[in-house]
């Protein structure tokens, strides 16, 4: 694997596939109580310039449980950006610590960051992407359906950093993917290229019925998310139908699974009775980031 996971364009299907592979093993291990230290001795730094629940306590679960340390840095805590220029924090927290895991706003800080470190650099969310959140996703999606290959998985809302990583990991793993969101909240044009070259794989449209059709998966993210609040009474006039409820489960395949990354907005972006009827799965979901992080920190750290 690669030295670092910034997005899931960098990553060969043969990659993803081995982090979901070490993720179930890792998941199996810690359900039959074998402990697995494989990370004894190393310590992650963890960069939080956006706040998340998920994020933090996986990631530091994690690396507990693997047998290391974790270092937790809010943008109180840390100089990167303000005081520091990000490529001498990078170069400092190398001579310290084994991992950097980060979450914040630009792609390219997190680029920058992973140009100057000597350790790896795990990308735990941006504006563009958040390949941790979709690692998760996928190993959810082939335990729930035994395969990844030949499904139809479709997005609902708009075309943000989930948007952009599904597109990456979905298409990349063999799913067919189909995104549904405003003409005016497309994916990243960058993505949008990316799902060019898989002719027949891929589709944007405004339509969400001809998106959900046939669709084995659907997954759906809040309207606004962090850092975009003040733009809420907007967005919510522009994407009041992008809703999966009854309607669009009843045009999907027969038992048709739901995914939220969470939070979730009951009567929003899901109605109250489909998140309900599908939380077992939305909650595999979100434990298996644990697992799908889990793999990744193993696989980029055991060599440091």
């Amino acid at each position: 694997m690669k030295k670092d996971l910034l997005k899931l364009l960098d990553l060969s299907t043969e990659e993803i596939l081995e982090i979901l592979d070490v993720a179930d093993q890792l998941k199996d291990m810690k359900k039959k109580g074998i402990p697995h230290p494989f990370l004894a001795g190393k310590t992650l730094a963890m960069i939080f310039e956006k706040n998340s629940t998920r994020t933090r306590v996986s990631f530091e679960a994690g690396i507990y449980q693997l047998g290391g340390n974790a270092i937790f840095l809010s943008d109180k805590d840390s100089q990167i950006g303000r005081n520091e220029p990000v490529e001498d924090t990078a170069r400092v927290l190398s001579r310290f610590c084994d991992g950097i895991m980060i979450r914040t706003y630009a792609q390219e800080e997190v680029e920058t960051l992973a140009k100057y470190a000597t350790i790896p650099v795990i990308n735990g969310l941006t504006d563009f992407c958040h390949p941790c959140q979709v690692l998760a996703d996928l190993q959810t999606i082939r335990e729930h359906k035994g395969k990844l290959e030949g499904l139809k998985l479709c997005y609902i809302g708009d075309g943000n950093n989930m948007a952009n990583s599904l597109i990456a990991g979905g298409l990349k793993t063999g799913m067919k993917v189909a995104i549904a969101c405003p003409g005016t909240y497309q994916p990243d044009p960058v993505m949008m290229e990316f799902a060019a070259q898989y002719p027949g794989m891929f589709q944007c449209t405004p339509d969400i019925l001809e998106a959900a059709k046939d669709a084995d998966v659907l997954y759906t993210d809040v309207w606004a998310s962090m850092g975009q609040e003040g733009e809420f009474n907007e967005r919510k006039e522009i994407f009041k139908d992008y809703q999966i409820n009854d309607t669009v489960m009843g045009v999907a395949a027969e038992k048709a699974m739901v995914l939220h990354c969470l939070p979730a907005h009951r009567g929003e972006e899901i109605t109250a009775e489909v998140f309900d009827a599908h939380a077992d799965e939305i909650f595999d979901e979100a434990e298996n980031r644990l697992h799908a992080q889990k793999a990744v920190m193993y696989l980029l750290m055991k060599n440091q």
